[in-house]
């Protein structure tokens, strides 16, 4: 039988958005594997380290150069009866490192439906027919937009920023602030911002570049000031370097409009978003973990040179508004491992973040001080484990593996996992570990 505890060889992508040489995260954990495929470039830009079977990208075996996907369908033990019977003996998640140096696209992933729609009619702008659901926890200070604001701050924009206001126009504009003003009801505001959202993204290509000309100027002008001085969750000064770098990166672009829909978003290192299927976002700028349903589906329309979908992205949206902080995960001590700290090690932590889907959920793990243990209760499903800082060991029954910066392990189903610390006392040693269970106990059910 093969043994449940696989060092994987993962493969980077190299897009005009990752960060360059070892700058990047991806490309430093990438290179921690032994590869004649992958020699650093200092002036390269490295964007994302893949973690899984999706046929895209998939990890192999570092010792036999099989794929992971042709192990586990060999060998269905290795995820589980219960993972395997449900999704096709394929794993149900995808497993990621993002280094960002430049905006990504504004985009969506479709749900399941839409996704089975799109594959049908173009399956080569939208490879996968399946949903994408996706969470993002940071590894260095992050920075994206997500989601849309709440709907009185979006009309205090078309009141403050007179570039965004001439490309809606103002009789729109004025609409929908009265809308705003007069109307609690959700729905009624979900198609008002439909149609305002709507406008911005099919106003002409000459419109546009016009109107995102007076904006960047306006934010260079007036710093503080900008936007009306912004608001409580974004700064007028914020706002202005933000919108001045995104000119920087991309000239007149539609995007430069969309941000004063979506909320602006910082997160530090072990906080995180989850974004449902048709939620909007786009990450600026950071090093994170992000961990979605195995799928490739991208709706994009703005800070990008690729595809474009813009009657898909403005019809597929939830609408849903709200503020940051009631969209950001808020994870829970990781119940089922067992931590052995040292006398130093206090800080010692497992916790779990746990998105209201099947596919998958994470748990991040810090570990100070030699000889400090976590050790996992065995899964009904496989986890991927990466770590992102320091040195340790990693065991599944006799089988006892070294495991530091960017290395990453495939842990079949049914087998007790155990990481140990070799750091010194200030040593963090950082894993984060991706898993699947069908019938899960780690929400209590």
């Amino acid at each position: 039988m093969q043994v449940p505890l696989i060092r994987l060889q993962c493969g980077v992508n190299s897009y005009d958005w990752g960060k360059k040489g070892q700058s990047s995260a991806a490309a430093r954990f990438a290179a921690a594997t032994p590869s004649e495929e992958l020699s650093i470039q200092d002036d390269r830009p490295y964007a994302e380290l893949w973690m899984g079977t999706h046929p895209s990208n998939p990890s192999k075996d570092l010792t036999t150069g099989r794929t992971l996907l042709d192990l586990v369908q060999d060998n269905q033990a290795l995820l589980g009866p219960s993972v395997a019977a449900r999704y096709s003996k394929k794993l149900p998640f995808l497993f990621k490192v993002l280094s960002i140096n430049k905006a990504l696209s504004i985009q969506a992933h479709p749900n399941k439906k839409l996704a089975e729609q799109l594959h049908a009619r173009d399956p080569k702008n939208y490879p996968d027919d399946n949903h994408k659901p996706e969470m993002a926890i940071a590894i260095t200070p992050f920075e994206g937009l997500c989601g849309f604001r709440p709907v009185e701050e979006i009309a205090f924009f078309l009141k403050e920023v007179p570039a965004l206001r001439q490309l809606i126009g103002d009789a729109s504009a004025d609409e929908f602030v009265t809308a705003v003003g007069a109307d609690s009801d959700p729905s009624k505001l979900k198609k008002a911002l439909q149609k305002v959202f709507g406008q911005v993204m099919s106003s002409s290509e000459s419109d546009m570049a016009a109107a995102a000309k007076i904006l960047a100027e306006s934010a260079s002008a007036a710093g503080a000031d900008f936007a009306g001085g912004g608001v409580t969750a974004t700064s007028g000064s914020v706002l202005a370097e933000l919108v001045t770098r995104l000119y920087g990166q991309f000239g007149p672009d539609y995007g430069l409009f969309v941000l004063f829909f979506l909320n602006y978003v910082t997160l530090q290192p072990g906080e995180a978003l989850f974004l449902q299927a048709d939620d909007i976002h786009a990450y600026v700028s950071g090093d994170i973990m992000e961990c979605m349903a195995s799928s490739d589906n991208v709706v994009r329309a703005g800070f990008t040179p690729k595809f474009k979908d813009v009657d898909t992205l403005v019809g597929m949206l939830t609408y849903n508004y709200a503020p940051i902080d009631e969209q950001k995960m808020h994870p829970t001590d990781y119940p089922y491992v067992t931590l052995n700290r040292v006398a130093y090690s206090s800080g010692s932590s497992a916790l779990l973040y746990d998105p209201p889907i099947e596919e998958f959920s994470v748990v991040r793990t810090v570990l100070y001080g030699q000889g400090s243990k976590a050790t996992f209760d065995p899964l009904d499903g496989p986890s991927i484990v990466i770590c992102t800082s320091g040195k340790g060991k990693i065991s599944v029954g006799p089988t006892v593996q070294e495991i530091k910066e960017g290395y990453v392990y495939f842990v079949g189903a049914t087998a007790e996992c155990v990481m140990e610390s070799e750091g010194g006392e200030d040593d963090e040693f950082i894993t984060f570990k991706a898993f699947c269970e069908v019938e899960d106990h780690s929400n209590g059910a």
